[in-house]
């Protein structure tokens, strides 16, 4: 059974917004590494929404380890989202005055299912940081004090938690060099594949693509529709 499957997908934006996005059918399986290649305006913003539970589609369902998300109410897609997904955003989202430890613990004040997986949460954050790379001491700093690389493997290590199905990255490597990137990816590939979490990643950047098991394009999977003007 796929980790995430789409099928039938359609999401008109609310409003005078003329725009409207369909995706026929999107599978990841338990494990997988998967890049969605996309350009600015081509819905991923949108599809990742989707994902997460944030929005609703118009149409079709999204099933996240064998549960269909759109048929849940909102509070409890917000819980099921702290239980099976772990979110690296683009721009971190740390808590800035939380410590490390803060940061890297706080899916699990949402997730008791997901905090049930692991024995000591705080050995587990530790663990996750040395493995990312970052000095065990680390996890009493406040997060404003930390390098942007260091915000990024908090973010990751909070991402992967109490080991969630299912790892959807925004655009995770945008502002990092190419040797950044590599280390970066290293590190991710390397935790998602010792708890076999399968990883959705969004870029632009097609460079990334030799690194995953597949390679998926917007336009490939989804249709946008535009008003005539």
């Amino acid at each position: 059974m796929p980790v995430l499957n789409l099928s039938n997908i359609g999401y008109r934006w609310p409003g005078p917004s003329p725009f409207a996005l369909a995706v026929p059918e999107l599978l990841v399986a338990e494990g997988e590494t998967v890049l969605l290649l996309g350009e600015s305006g081509s819905g991923k913003s949108t599809l990742l929404s989707l994902i997460c539970g944030t929005i609703l589609p118009d149409r079709g369902h999204v099933h996240i380890a064998g549960v269909d998300v759109t048929g849940l109410s909102g509070g409890a897609r917000d819980k099921f989202r702290a239980e099976q997904i772990g979110v690296i955003f683009q721009q971190f989202n740390l808590l800035p005055f939380g410590s490390v430890t803060d940061n890297i613990l706080l899916p699990l004040r949402f997730a008791p299912k997901r905090r049930s997986r692991i024995a000591d949460p705080l050995a587990e954050a530790t663990t996750l940081c040395i493995s990312l790379g970052l000095p065990k001491d680390i996890i009493h700093a406040k997060a404003s004090t930390l390098s942007v690389g260091q915000q990024q493997r908090v973010a990751v290590a909070r991402a992967l938690i109490g080991h969630p199905p299912l790892i959807v990255a925004d655009e995770p490597t945008s502002a990092l060099d190419a040797t950044s990137q590599a280390a970066f990816l290293d590190l991710l590939f390397a935790q998602a594949d010792a708890h076999q979490t399968a990883l959705l990643m969004v870029s632009h950047d097609p460079r990334l693509g030799e690194r995953f098991d597949r390679v998926i394009r917007m336009d490939d999977i989804a249709q946008i529709e535009r008003a005539a003007v």
